[in-house]
């Protein structure tokens, strides 16, 4: 008998769910409430450059040939403060306790009442590799990794405040609603693989990161390009096993039934870019059945590799699994992974010392072991990795109650580092003034960044747009960035 039209979905899901076409479904169901499904979309051959992109996650062309291929991004949400990690200012440390000798207001922060006196580095600095470069001994492990990183001190964004500053290093724009750089590089690209998300996200047990999902939005893109958050405790992914086998003819009949009943849905919807995306995310949920538990399954790695990433220490087995896991994704065609460190740990407006100290404590080796480990596996030169967070810190203190131990947001200089995917190894670009606050030689915007990066994954930052009430809507926004060449292997 035929089925109704009425029929939905849900009925069937209703119906079936215990078994394959159950499976993967229930954390997709409860993500659409949340805005985070994420979908494999129809086949297409359309190139990023045609006028009209594909609208789907099938792999296609770049506008050039590409360097990377994925993309890691280890996200350090805060402010990480270059003086105290990569950047060492020795003036800065000879005037630690001294007034700041210019206009307070220069500092750039909307407030200068809490400004406090020169503060120098918190811990001592060495040498490392044969590029010489410059890290702070709280980094041991990533020291050892110098020669393949490439320091970018010069950086510099629009705003001083966490969501503004988030918006704009993630999107490219200063506010909300706009397709983030793991949005665009699907969007231009699509994936390698049909079997897992094209763009995932691995967030920390201890918490979203400040702004949540808004961080991995798709924006005015089809929703089909936003990304798919995995589950930071537990399994990643709920409902993987089937809780009983059926025959296989079951599992085609069903199947059939299903691609019928998505027909019909698409036939008298037409042109509703959300119910595409959701359509696939269920056919995306089956398929995961077949590959997903192999790539999130930690236990087929070895015990050397574990303690690599300082799976099972106390201190860094969480952000360890998380980079493990993220090697495990782009090895398998993933092209953009993103890892967070909960809300906002490098926020150090007090304790600066104790609050760095920690924040490294917990991702310093499993960096290191990502880098060491993409290197061994000959990844690294395929995958981009990027770490850096929003903006920098002042060199200046900031008081706190009593107590002048930790700095304020810094819009006018910080460092985020690259490594792997054709980046130049061994490099420090950039420099800052004498006390790193503002950048005097060769300065790098947020949408600099973005360019180059897209340039790495063989997409043309101008090339690569979306059309929305008759604009050209791009990353890196209206203004021609730079493409900063000398980074580059």
């Amino acid at each position: 008998m035929r089925p109704s039209r009425l029929t939905t979905r849900r009925d069937f899901f209703a119906r079936t769910s215990d078994g394959l076409l159950g499976a993967a479904l229930t954390q997709l169901l409860c993500q659409d409430f949340f805005g985070s499904t994420s979908a494999l979309g129809a086949e297409s051959e359309t190139a990023a450059h045609s006028p009209e992109p594909a609208q789907n996650l099938k792999p296609r062309n770049g506008h050039h040939p590409a360097r990377a291929t994925s993309v890691i991004q280890l996200f350090m949400s805060g402010g990480p403060s270059q003086m105290d990690l990569f950047d060492p200012k020795p003036v800065l440390n000879r005037m630690d306790g001294k007034p700041y000798p210019g206009n307070p207001e220069d500092i750039g922060n909307q407030s200068t009442a809490d400004i406090g006196v020169m503060m120098g580095g918190r811990y001592k600095f060495a040498q490392h590799g044969q590029s010489g470069m410059w890290m702070a001994d709280i980094l041991p492990h990533t020291s050892q990794m110098a020669d393949d990183i490439c320091l970018i001190n010069s950086m510099w964004t629009d705003h001083p405040n966490h969501d503004n500053a988030l918006y704009k290093i993630h999107s490219g724009r200063l506010f909300m609603g706009y397709p983030t750089l793991g949005a665009w590089s699907v969007y231009g690209l699509g994936s390698e693989n049909q079997n897992l998300p094209a763009y995932v996200v691995l967030n920390d047990p201890l918490g979203p990161p400040k702004n949540g999902t808004r961080n991995w939005t798709a924006g005015f893109l089809p929703p089909v390009f936003q990304g798919t958050p995995f589950r930071p405790t537990g399994s990643p992914i709920l409902n993987l096993k089937q809780q009983y086998e059926q025959p296989s003819a079951v599992t085609e009949s069903a199947r059939s039934l299903l691609n019928q009943l998505d027909d019909i849905h698409r036939q008298e919807r037409p042109y509703e870019s959300e119910l595409d995306a959701r359509i696939e995310s269920y056919g995306l949920a089956a398929r995961m059945q077949l590959s997903a538990g192999e790539a999130l399954d930690l236990t087929r790695e070895s015990q050397h590799t574990l303690a690599m990433y300082g799976v099972g220490e106390t201190a860094t087995d969480s952000f360890g699994r998380r980079c493990l896991l993220a090697r495990r994704l782009v090895e398998r065609g993933v092209r953009f992974v993103q890892i967070f460190l909960e809300e906002q740990p490098w926020d150090s407006h007090v304790d600066l010392a104790d609050n760095h100290r920690g924040a490294c404590l917990r991702t310093d080796r499993p960096v290191a072991g990502l880098l060491r480990d993409l290197k061994q596996r000959g990844l690294l030169d395929s995958t981009l990795v990027i770490w850096g967070g929003e903006f920098g810190r002042t060199p200046t203190s900031q008081k706190s109650g009593d107590v002048y131990t930790g700095r304020d947001h810094n819009m006018q200089a910080f460092t985020s580092w690259m490594a792997g995917g054709g980046v130049r190894g061994g490099t420090s670009y950039g420099t800052t003034d004498d006390f790193g606050h503002s950048v005097v030689e060769n300065p790098v915007s947020v949408h600099d960044f973005h360019a180059t990066i897209l340039h790495l994954l063989g997409l043309h930052h101008q090339q690569l747009f979306f059309k929305r009430s008759g604009l050209e809507e791009r990353l890196t926004g209206f203004e021609v960035p730079r493409v900063v060449t000398d980074i580059l292997s």
